[in-house]
């Protein structure tokens, strides 16, 4: 393409975009604010046990959550890190959970163990629910934040089949953080 062709393409697509009306940004912004509210019980440093049931046998290990809005609240990270008995990492992930205001729905974007994925994660009263499809299986994961205990079950369900607990995770809120905000670059 000369360099003609570009200066022109790039012309008309700039004086296309001005023609259009403006995106409230501020607007969008603070529908997802507002929405991300579902999630602020989550803010904060969590440790507790979580019990894994694998072909090989029962995995335990202490679990750990760190949790905090970042993009001024729009968005809510979250990081996950197991530790072995030996204090050895037996788990790491790292989760972005954001709403969009045109579809109306929350989705997380997670990462862990060299594997990621966009799943739609759901608020409920008390916690949330979201699930990994994976042909006839689906990994579904329901939390409950209840008396300042944050516990996780997840199950195996194979299509009309009945669901197969496998994971369980109870944590307790050991204190705050201004992560992943906190530290953030200065400009001088």
């Amino acid at each position: 393409m000369s360099w003609k062709l570009a200066l022109s393409t790039a012309l008309i697509l700039s004086s296309a975009a001005v023609a259009q009306p403006a995106d409230d940004g501020a607007a969008r912004m603070a529908a997802e604010r507002d929405a991300m509210k579902a999630f602020d019980w989550m803010r904060g440093e969590w440790r507790g046990e979580a019990v894994t049931q694998t072909r090989s046998g029962e995995h335990r290990v202490t679990h750990t959550e760190r949790s905090g809005p970042l993009l001024d609240g729009t968005v809510r990270l979250i990081e996950g890190h197991s530790y072995k008995a030996d204090g050895s990492t037996g788990f790491n992930a790292l989760a972005m959970i954001s709403y969009d205001p045109a579809t109306k729905k929350y989705m997380m974007t997670s990462h862990a163990e060299g594997r990621f994925g966009n799943f739609e994660i759901v608020p409920t009263t008390d916690g949330y629910t979201w699930a990994i499809p994976a042909g006839p299986l689906t990994l579904r994961y329901t939390a409950h934040f209840k008396d300042g205990v944050w516990t996780e079950i997840g199950e195996r369900v194979v299509q009309a089949g009945p669901p197969i607990p496998f994971f369980r995770m109870d944590l307790k809120r050991i204190g705050s953080t201004d992560w992943p905000a906190a530290g953030a670059v200065r400009p001088r």
